[in-house]
């Protein structure tokens, strides 16, 4: 809004000089760029992350599965790791040995984590396998695909108008510069004859 209304104060101002307009013009374009570009740049951002996103989500579903497994025995406690893709270490409670019946139809075992809090021999739980059988991480779900793009988008459009705003700056900011520069060249010129009777006119 101050651009617009610099813009407005400075059209038929006698005491406008072509940096004022010029300062102007740059917020102006300023403005412009974080209303308009970086909303778009956003949404393109988000909608590319969300298409991507997305694929991954169905390859995910498509190739893992999830199973029913019994406790063996129970094991030592996990390490302090998280899974980035899957639960966090501290939905994990507890490390069992299990087994469990493969997409193909063969019986597996091996150590995995679970949450059961107190897990017995013979207590079944649910876990997520690839196709041979193998432990994966829980997939990625929609929703939190969905949020992940909107959190891109959303700091891409923040990112821009912050750039936005940054040039503007730099920009007003080399051109207070110049005029200072003019300033300081115009004062040489007349410093030396400043209050000497009989000089200027």
């Amino acid at each position: 809004m101050r651009a617009i209304s610099g813009l407005w104060r400075w059209r038929r101002n006698p005491l406008c000089r072509r940096t004022d307009l010029a300062e102007a013009w740059v917020a102006l374009a300023a403005l412009l760029l974080a209303l308009v570009a970086a909303p778009v740049a956003g949404c393109l951002v988000g909608g590319a992350a969300q298409n991507a996103l997305q694929r991954s989500v169905r390859a995910q579903h498509q190739a893992r599965h999830p199973v029913p497994a019994t406790v063996v025995r129970a094991l030592d406690p996990p390490p302090p790791a998280a899974d980035p893709e899957g639960s966090s270490v501290q939905e994990v409670r507890s490390r069992v040995l299990a087994r469990w019946t493969a997409p193909d139809g063969t019986e597996r075992s091996g150590a995995v984590p679970t949450r059961l809090e107190d897990p017995r021999p013979g207590d079944r739980f649910g876990m997520w396998t690839d196709g041979q059988g193998r432990l994966a991480p829980r997939p990625l779900d929609p929703a939190t695909a969905t949020t992940h793009a909107v959190l891109a988008g959303f700091g891409t459009a923040l990112v821009a108008a912050a750039l936005a705003e940054g040039g503007r700056r730099l920009v007003v900011w080399r051109m207070v510069r110049r005029r200072y520069a003019r300033w300081d060249r115009a004062w040489d010129r007349v410093g030396p004859d400043w209050g000497r009777t009989g000089t200027g006119t």
